[in-house]
């Protein structure tokens, strides 16, 4: 990676669009936190906001948004927001759901809407894809992809022969780096994004990260969102702190050693920290 990248680096996405490499999760947050935490990370510089349904605070994160936007001056254009289609069903069921997350986060259009996960079988995913990629059509949604998707899940969408996904928002950490999934989506031009690029926190402790964040005299945290965009990851750490969503961007000022993403890379133990259905039927 290049020394120069900056809070509002971007990566362009196989559909030409751009999204900002560090971006800001909002999983588990509700109500008047989601809004603050929204309202700080934009404050801090962020310009990449990750809702879903599933989170029930897609309003709060819209309107957190539209009112930074008007109190600074900001164009809407100037904000990457996604959010997830919650449940697998059918193709008039999905459509549904656009229009309620379009109407939740009340920002327009989303700049990146994601299938959540893969359960519910094939002919559902198909289904909810073929709809999906019906509402960009109509430009409602800017960029589609999917998250936890496996190997046999990314192959049933693209022999689908629509669009190919632009992301694969995945778990993808020194600790679980699924070299399988990484390589197929990067031989199919599928961007990959870090849901928990922090490994929520389980191994802030381990030597490796302790030695690196010793050396640049930097967080654990820090180090580890480091090596997301270093692997040409997008990352969307999260957090209710202030402190910490502004300690988070603090890191453009310093480069882990190819080496050194390498012995990261050799951490992997497949170490689940929420769920996994990238296996799944």
């Amino acid at each position: 990676m290049a020394p120069a990248l900056n809070l509002q680096s971007t990566l362009t996405l196989n559909d030409g669009n751009r999204v900002p490499y560090l971006g800001f999760g909002t999983y588990e947050m509700s109500g008047k936190e989601a809004y603050n935490a929204v309202t700080w990370a934009l404050e801090a510089g962020y310009r990449h906001i990750d809702s879903a349904t599933w989170y029930e605070n897609e309003k709060e994160c819209g309107q957190a948004i539209l009112d930074f936007c008007k109190a600074t001056g900001t164009p809407r254009s100037a904000i990457f927001y996604t959010t997830k289609l919650m449940i697998n069903t059918n193709y008039k069921d999905t459509l549904k759901a656009i229009k309620f997350s379009l109407d939740e986060c009340g920002l327009g259009y989303i700049d990146l809407y994601l299938i959540h996960g893969p359960l519910g079988g094939p002919e559902a995913r198909k289904e909810c894809w073929r709809a999906i990629c019906d509402s960009q059509k109509e430009g409602k949604l800017k960029s589609i992809g999917v998250s936890c998707f496996g190997i046999r899940h990314l192959q049933e969408i693209l022999a689908m022969g629509l669009v190919v996904p632009a992301i694969n928002q995945i778990d993808l950490h020194p600790f679980m780096t699924r070299s399988a999934i990484v390589k197929f989506c990067e031989d199919h031009k599928i961007a990959l994004e870090a849901w928990a690029p922090l490994v929520r926190g389980l191994r802030f402790d381990h030597a490796a990260i302790k030695t690196l964040a010793g050396k640049y005299n930097k967080e654990p945290a820090q180090v580890l969102l480091r090596y997301s965009i270093q692997k040409n990851y997008v990352a969307i750490p999260k957090s209710v702190s202030k402190t910490r969503i502004a300690s988070n961007t603090n890191i453009f000022d310093f480069e882990l050693e190819p080496q050194e993403v390498l012995e990261l890379d050799g951490l992997d133990e497949a170490l689940v920290t929420d769920w996994d259905p990238s296996e799944c039927p």
